[in-house]
């Protein structure tokens, strides 16, 4: 039989809140984090502005050993660390010394670039003859599986520790693969999400791409536009999402507090054909992601009562939003309300499934939809698939039952999950009986 998986811990890094309650105050405010960066306008970049969790170093000695700290470059790691750790005592677990590694517990925590600014440190050095001065932590910082390791050693975790990459898809791919170990009775818990390092050498690259807004260097809060007709690209950010999931049956019998039920999800990718490539989805493809993550749910499309979707204020927003109706077959009145994380803290890149995550369990918990912001003046095209008021530009009281969270990134690979409020009065049906 599959065990039922819930999500018993959080942790967020994300430019405009660090710590949940912090986070969930900015996303109900419609507070952005997204601010100008000297550092990219003395490199002559384009787009000068950014998405940066405010990390101070106090901050950073709560989480790491000082001899932890000597060294460390890697903004990925350490919000990662961060939000991980938080998730896991806000689960209830405690962060054991005992020798014994705990066997039931374990990791998947993915990444896209990590260390880039270690690497840059390690290049000089090594390019000056002075490879000794790299310091016992250059591996750890700059291999891929790093965030895991030091998640891993600082917890303890004794099952399957490990990292994985799919660009924006990480942290929602990350959640569905812990989720499928849970499910499958391979581990009790598994702490999920991603991390994203920041600044001029990882977001270069995208500027130089012209995917990147150049007009709101003055106005930073006001760049990054989902829904928008005046949207002219993603705002970079970084950060960091972290999600415990459990065991229902564990979380019960130690009297955790659950959050929400994931029911189940799904990924796939376009094999960057039928009009799928590096940078734009294979639309069949992302239809298909979300009818199958309905069937492995076991829900219909009419269930579901708000989606939180990838949106990230380019052309692209269109083709999601059509994807939705027909993979939804719903009416433009009928249609579950949709909201964007991004016009708040950017496209956070590898961390962008994970906080976006972490912001949709809230809304299911605490009976809100937050405000899509910079979107006064919706794309037409839209309107004319769905109705206004699904696009609330207010944070709003909404008891909500059932939410689809997607990701879809570069690569044309996609990722869907679908999160249930936990318990639900009157539900009690074979697929989902609850104890009311």
């Amino acid at each position: 039989m599959k065990k039922r998986v819930v999500v018993t811990g959080l942790g967020v890094a994300a430019p405009n809140g660090v710590g949940i309650s912090d986070f969930e105050s900015a996303i109900k405010e419609g507070r952005s984090g997204i601010t100008f960066h000297e550092k990219l306008q003395e490199l002559k970049f384009s787009c000068q502005i950014g998405g940066k969790p405010e990390i101070s170093e106090e901050k950073k000695k709560e989480y790491f050993t000082p001899l932890q700290l000597r060294g460390l470059n890697s903004s990925g790691i350490v919000y990662g660390v961060i939000a991980g750790t938080d998730a896991w005592k806000d689960a209830g677990m405690q962060i054991s010394e005992d020798e014994n590694p705990d066997w039931n517990s374990g990791i998947i925590f993915g990444t896209g670039i990590l260390g880039v600014d270690k690497f840059r440190e390690a290049i000089h050095l090594i390019d000056e003859g002075k490879s000794r001065r790299l310091g016992s932590t250059s591996v750890l910082q700059t291999m891929a599986s790093g965030i895991s390791a030091y998640l891993g050693g600082i917890l303890g975790c004794g099952n399957q520790v490990t990292t994985n990459s799919s660009a924006c898809t990480t942290g929602t791919e990350a959640l569905l693969m812990g989720f499928e170990r849970i499910q499958s009775g391979k581990a009790k818990r598994m702490l999920v999400g991603s991390c994203g390092d920041d600044g001029p050498y990882v977001w270069g690259g995208f500027d130089a791409m012209r995917i990147l807004p150049s007009k709101f260097n003055n106005v930073p809060e006001k760049a990054s536009r989902p829904l928008s007709a005046t949207a002219t690209g993603f705002v970079p950010g970084s950060g960091a999402g972290a999600l415990v999931l459990e065991e229902l049956e564990s979380a019960l019998e130690r009297g955790a507090g659950i959050y929400a039920e994931v029911l189940g999800g799904e990924v796939n990718s376009g094999g960057q054909r039928g009009g799928g490539s590096m940078t734009a989805a294979n639309n069949e493809a992302v239809q298909r992601c979300i009818k199958m993550a309905l069937k492995n749910s076991n829900i219909k499309a009419s269930e579901v009562d708000a989606i939180n979707g990838h949106l990230t204020a380019t052309g692209g927003d269109i083709a999601e939003i059509k994807n939705w109706k027909l993979a939804l077959q719903r009416s433009e009145m009928n249609f579950p309300f949709i909201n964007s994380l991004k016009g708040m803290v950017g496209h956070c890149l590898s961390a962008s499934g994970s906080i976006e995550c972490v912001a949709s369990v809230l809304q299911l918990k605490n009976n809100f939809i937050f405000g899509n912001i910079n979107c006064e003046d919706l794309h037409p095209e839209i309107l004319n698939l769905i109705n206004a008021e699904k696009i609330p530009q207010q944070t709003g009281e909404q008891s909500i039952k059932t939410l689809a969270k997607a990701s879809f990134g570069f690569g044309d690979v996609n990722a869907v999950v679908i999160f249930k409020k936990y318990p639900v009065s009157g539900v009690n049906s074979d697929n989902y009986n609850l104890k009311i």
